[in-house]
């Protein structure tokens, strides 16, 4: 079994509170994670017909052991046993005892929060990162990560992304979307997440997506924040401070797992991501997507941006720290050129003392400083302090 990166702050807090909750993505391992932790807890599937039968219609006879610790999965299906929960652990006093797991998290922090606001820790946990597959021994070079993404299925089953992603996708939009959303016509939900992996790593333009598909740009919006609350995609938003006025300001999309991405854009074998026009996006969406992976894995919010101005100029990523700035720019070259510091040096002429360190991350292997900047590999990013 594979350590996962986030099993020391579960542990550290789960005594200190009635309910934790962890959630993510469908398969990212949520279940695994909390019988590995807890593996006296009794567990509970709410989507198994019989547990959500006498969960609904008897929850104080389903919740009579909850003393001994209970781990119940796809809470979302049933918040009304949220109100139980909280009444009982606060009449016993009870902490660390009820695990809750859920893979629709627009659904499940609603009922979280209207039922035991005050009494929960919330953990995300997203699928694997590059540094908890090191343990694998893997020799992988990173199209093949970028390929095969990182749900824990493909590397537990050794299971195709051919095979598995396009089935992971179908049931995510036939089931979890339509839970969530009243989608009319499907052709065009379909073409619409096939254009954000288009666009993986550009800006978003609303009222282009509109114009492509046909829907209006309300809708968009609307289509993004699903797949944003269900971990399929996140926001990268812009950096910006009085130092530059002439900003761009529309944030950036990029897929939480590469091979999600890869398998919407139709690549159906490995050595199409090297001739790929989308690469060099691909590459940045990797190393952005570990980045995001260790905030969570840590429990602390994130505070990431990237920052372009109006004349293109750009810097990949910026981990912002007490108002303090990290800056990174990311290459899919797998050679150092020292061009590569252009940008870097620009926006530390505006930034001045905000800057604290610099890094370019390329496709390489070799660790060398240049000009106070610091060019690393992609394989070694979990070194990036993120506070």
């Amino acid at each position: 079994m594979i350590n996962r990166s986030i099993e020391n702050s579960v542990l550290a807090v789960v005594s200190k509170i009635p309910v934790l909750v962890i959630t993510g993505p469908r398969q990212s391992g949520k279940t695994t994670l909390a019988k590995k932790l807890f593996p006296d807890y009794e567990y509970y599937n709410l989507e198994f017909p019989d547990n959500y039968e006498l969960a609904k219609y008897d929850s104080r006879a389903f919740l009579k052991n909850i003393e001994k610790g209970i781990i119940l999965a796809e809470i979302q299906r049933l918040p009304s046993i949220l109100s139980y929960i909280q009444g009982i652990t606060d009449e016993k006093k009870l902490n660390g005892k009820v695990i809750l797991t859920g893979s629709q998290n627009i659904l499940l922090m609603q009922a979280v929060t209207q039922s035991l606001a005050g009494r929960t820790i919330n953990f995300t946990l997203l699928p694997f990162s590059l540094d908890e597959l090191k343990n694998l021994k893997l020799k992988f070079g990173p199209d093949e990560y970028i390929f095969n993404g990182f749900y824990p299925r493909i590397y537990d089953q050794n299971i195709s992304p051919v095979q598995w992603l396009p089935s992971y996708i179908q049931s995510y939009i036939e089931r979890d979307l339509r839970q969530l959303i009243n989608i009319k016509d499907l052709d065009k939900f379909q073409l619409f997440i096939r254009i954000i992996a288009a666009r993986v790593g550009q800006l978003i333009n609303y009222q282009s997506i509109s114009s492509e598909i046909g829907v209006d740009a309300k809708t968009i919006r609307s289509w993004l924040s699903i797949l944003e609350t269900s971990y399929i995609i996140f926001h990268l938003k812009p950096y910006y401070n009085n130092f530059n006025k002439r900003l761009i300001k529309a944030s950036k999309i990029y897929f939480y797992d590469t091979g999600l991405a890869c398998s919407l854009l139709g690549i159906k074998d490995l050595q199409q991501i090297g001739t790929h026009y989308l690469r060099g996006n691909l590459f940045e969406n990797l190393i952005i997507a570990e980045i995001k992976k260790k905030f969570f894995n840590h429990a602390v919010p994130d505070s990431i941006y990237f920052w372009r101005d109006s004349s293109g100029n750009e810097i990949d990523l910026i981990i912002e720290n007490a108002n303090k700035l990290q800056i990174i720019e990311i290459k899919s070259s797998s050679t150092i050129h020292t061009d590569f510091l252009k940008n870097i040096r620009l926006f530390k002429k505006l930034a001045g003392d905000l800057v604290t360190k610099s890094y370019i991350v390329y496709a390489g292997n070799e660790k060398k400083d240049y000009d106070n900047s610091s060019f690393i590999s992609w394989s070694d990013i979990n070194e990036l302090a993120i506070n």
